[in-house]
């Protein structure tokens, strides 16, 4: 999923669920063109909202709020407002992931083996959400039949990495045909093992057009854990002050 696993969430890596209303056709597309629809549904330039992510894991549950703001896929700002990680700010630039923890009031560059390590205690990693580049640059992809996934006819397609340096070597998708969402996205191994997955909960209208709002990670490796994160308050293409993406906001 491009980007994805934005996210946080749909501002670091949720690019890869947002699609517009897609234009019924009468003949099957190829591989390559529902690959380059995922590319190019991009419905935003701008995003801001406010977010909830309910972490269950090993029959816990632990909620997290925040802030967030967005620009296209480069740039995003989220600040954490729950008691117990108030303060706490992630910046994505430039395709460098940085964090400012209230605690130690420090800034700190995540790299390096960092990048696999949860995020927040989620389902995600922190190397999830730093990815700029487009599926249709990563991968290859083919169409492996016509399948329905949660009562939905969808097109099934699968993606074969073209680098060996990307994190998920294999990826899975059903496509809705009516509509192009996609409705749940799986990720594996170079070993065929599965990593993660990611469903589509809900959406919305908003200004005019389909929105995902609510959506669910699971890590395969973490024994009864998954992560649903619920977007509210959503605003699109309203200018952001270029001072949002800045160092010094994430310090202040």
């Amino acid at each position: 999923m491009k980007k994805t696993m934005c996210i946080l969430m749909t501002v670091f890596m949720a690019a890869g669920v947002l699609f517009a209303q897609a234009s019924p056709t009468a003949q099957t597309p190829t591989a390559s063109e529902l690959l380059r629809r995922v590319d190019d549904n991009e419905i935003f330039t701008t995003i801001e909202y406010a977010g909830q992510m309910i972490i269950e894991y090993q029959n816990r549950r632990y909620l997290k709020t925040m802030r967030a703001w967005g620009r296209a896929n480069n740039d995003s700002f989220i600040e954490f407002t729950n008691r117990e990680d108030a303060g706490t700010k992630y910046l994505k630039k430039d395709g460098r992931l940085y964090v400012y923890s209230p605690d130690t009031e420090e800034v700190m560059l995540i790299s390096g083996h960092m990048l696999k390590e949860s995020m927040m205690g989620s389902d995600m990693s922190y190397e999830d959400t730093i990815e700029n580049d487009t599926l249709t640059n990563r991968y290859t992809p083919a169409i492996t039949g016509s399948q329905v996934y949660a009562g939905r006819d969808c097109w099934a397609l699968e993606l074969t990495a073209k680098k060996r340096t990307e994190s998920y070597p294999k990826q899975k998708m059903w496509i809705d045909k009516e509509n192009g969402d996609v409705l749940h996205t799986e990720f594996f191994a170079l070993s065929g093992s599965k990593l993660k997955e990611m469903t589509l909960l809900k959406t919305e209208t908003i200004a005019g057009r389909r929105f995902p709002v609510e959506y669910e990670m699971r890590d395969m490796l973490r024994k009864n854990s998954k992560t649903t994160f619920v977007m509210t308050s959503v605003v699109l293409d309203k200018p952001i002050a270029d001072s949002v993406f800045s160092q010094r906001n994430l310090e202040r």
